[in-house]
C-alpha cells in the first residue's frame, strides 16, 4: 500500500493579503506524486485538539510544495502561527486532478471564486507555453481578499476581477465576468472551483452552451480518503465523496 501520510518541514509561512497565507513545504514525496487540483489534509496541530484534519488544494508543486489557505475558524488560525522549522503531519496528494484540455482546444478559462483560487497556480503552471489562450476569472468580496497575481500573470494569463463591493474590477459577483468565456464547443474548456454558488453559476451558464469542463467541489471533509462518507454530494450518477471520487468532476456530472 502507498504510504500516504508524510512529515513535512515548513519552509516559511507567510501572509499574502488581509486573511490569506502562503505555506511553503519541503515535503518530496508529495511533491512528485502532486497534479493540478489534489490536496493535502493537515494536522494543524499535535494531539486531538482540533480533532480533525484541515484540507488544502495544493497550490504549487516546484521546488516546494505551496498551499493557500484562509483564517476562517480555529484550525486555520492555529496555522497561520506555525513557524520555519516546525512539522506538519500531512496525508496526501489525495483526491483526483484535473484532466488536460481536449485536442483541439484553444480557449482556457479559469473560474475561481474567494480562496478556490488555489489549484490554478498550478494549474497554470502545467498549461503554459502550449499555444493556449489561459483567462482566469476571479471573484472575492472585497480587495484585500485578492490574492497576488504575478505567477498567474508571468503563466500568459489574463486576469479579468470582479468584488462584491467593487473596490477591485467590476462591481458584482464573478458570474458577471461570464462574457468574457468564448461560446465555441470545440475551443473552449472551462476549470472552475469556488463555493457551491458560484459552481452553481458556471452550470448554468456552461450546460445551455454546451461546453465542457470541470469542476472542483468543496465541501467539509473529516477523514479525506473517502470511509466516513461524510462529504459526498449528488451527482447525476449518484452520491459521491468529494476526497476520494473528485474533488475534480465533470461538469457534466452536475
Amino acid at each position: 500500500m502507498k504510504k500516504i501520510q508524510l512529515k513535512a518541514r515548513i519552509i516559511a509561512n507567510k501572509k499574502v493579503s488581509s486573511s490569506h497565507y502562503r505555506l511553503i513545504l519541503e515535503q518530496k514525496d508529495i511533491l512528485r506524486k502532486a497534479r493540478p487540483g489534489q490536496f493535502v489534509h493537515v494536522r494543524v496541530n499535535e494531539g486531538l485538539d482540533p480533532y480533525f484534519r484541515r484540507p488544502f488544494s495544493i497550490s504549487r508543486a516546484q521546488e516546494h510544495l505551496e498551499l493557500l489557505y484562509a483564517v476562517v475558524g480555529r484550525g486555520t488560525e492555529i496555522l497561520s502561527r506555525k513557524k520555519a522549522g516546525d512539522e506538519l503531519d500531512l496525508l496526501g496528494p489525495l483526491g483526483n486532478h484535473f484532466c488536460m484540455p481536449p485536442k483541439g482546444t484553444r480557449n482556457v478559462v479559469m473560474i475561481a471564486g474567494a480562496i478556490g483560487i488555489a489549484p490554478f497556480f498550478m494549474l497554470s503552471d502545467y498549461l503554459r507555453d502550449k499555444n493556449y489562450e489561459l483567462t482566469l476569472l476571479y471573484g472575492a468580496k472585497t480587495k484585500t481578499q485578492i490574492l497576488p497575481m504575478r505567477s498567474l500573470k508571468d503563466n500568459g494569463c489574463r486576469v479579468y476581477i470582479a468584488t462584491d463591493d467593487g473596490t477591485q474590477g467590476i462591481k458584482g459577483r464573478v458570474s458577471e465576468l461570464y462574457a468574457k468565456i468564448p461560446i465555441d464547443t470545440q475551443k473552449t474548456f472551462i476549470y472552475a472551483c469556488g463555493p457551491k454558488p458560484m459552481i452553481d453559476s458556471v452550470l448554468a451558464f456552461a450546460h445551455p452552451n454546451h461546453l465542457k469542463g470541470q469542476v472542483s467541489a468543496e465541501e467539509i471533509m473529516a477523514c479525506g480518503i473517502g470511509v466516513c462518507l461524510g462529504c459526498a454530494t449528488k451527482t447525476k450518477t449518484g452520491y459521491k465523496t468529494v476526497c476520494k471520487d473528485g474533488p475534480v468532476f465533470d461538469l457534466n456530472e452536475f
